[in-house]
């Protein structure tokens, strides 16, 4: 039993390690990662309710974790580092792929691949900074899931047949918060 417990300490100490790594490298610096990642996954159990479709009564909601924070860490990063013209290049292109990717499913909500957008954020990092990939990819890869994801698709919330939709909701979270992960590890 204690050294099963010793194998899982130290494996969320690597997981620690590499998560404060990979948000050092977009530009979080360490003593807030804690934080960051923390208010990501709690706030992604909160849903804040915007309007409501009629007649169809669905609610269209924000989830904290999956929308608010990332929006906010991408804004951040957006006046902070003056990368001004790639990352919204950046964004533009991964919207595109993202909303190309992304399928409506009735009852459900939208459905995005999750490693396509982290991986495709990474890459135009990659492409429109080289050396200052990192946060261009975290940028591009969080909004551009959230408008090519969701977005996009609200004119389309009447197929969903969903009592709440979620901007940012499970179908997109995942991809948003892999993408700050990958974006620091790959870029």
């Amino acid at each position: 039993m204690l050294l099963l417990l010793a194998i899982v300490l130290l494996l969320v100490m690597i997981e620690l390690r590499v998560l404060a790594y990979a948000y050092r490298k977009i530009g979080v610096r360490p003593r807030y990662m804690v934080a960051v990642l923390l208010l990501s996954l709690l706030g992604s159990h909160v849903n804040i309710p915007l309007f409501t479709v009629q007649p169809h009564g669905t609610v269209v909601a924000v989830n904290l974790g999956g929308a608010v924070l990332p929006v906010l860490l991408s804004l951040y990063l957006f006046l902070r580092l003056g990368l001004y013209m790639r990352m919204v290049l950046g964004t533009i292109l991964v919207a595109l792929v993202v909303h190309g990717l992304a399928q409506v499913v009735p009852g459900v909500g939208i459905r995005v691949p999750m490693l396509f957008p982290p991986l495709v954020a990474a890459g135009v990092g990659l492409l429109l900074s080289f050396r200052r990939a990192p946060p261009v990819a975290y940028v591009a890869g969080s909004m551009g899931t959230l408008i090519g994801a969701d977005l996009l698709n609200l004119p389309r919330v009447a197929e969903l047949g969903a009592p709440i939709v979620v901007i940012g909701g499970a179908g997109t979270f995942d991809s948003v918060f892999l993408t700050g992960i990958i974006a620091g590890l790959i870029a």
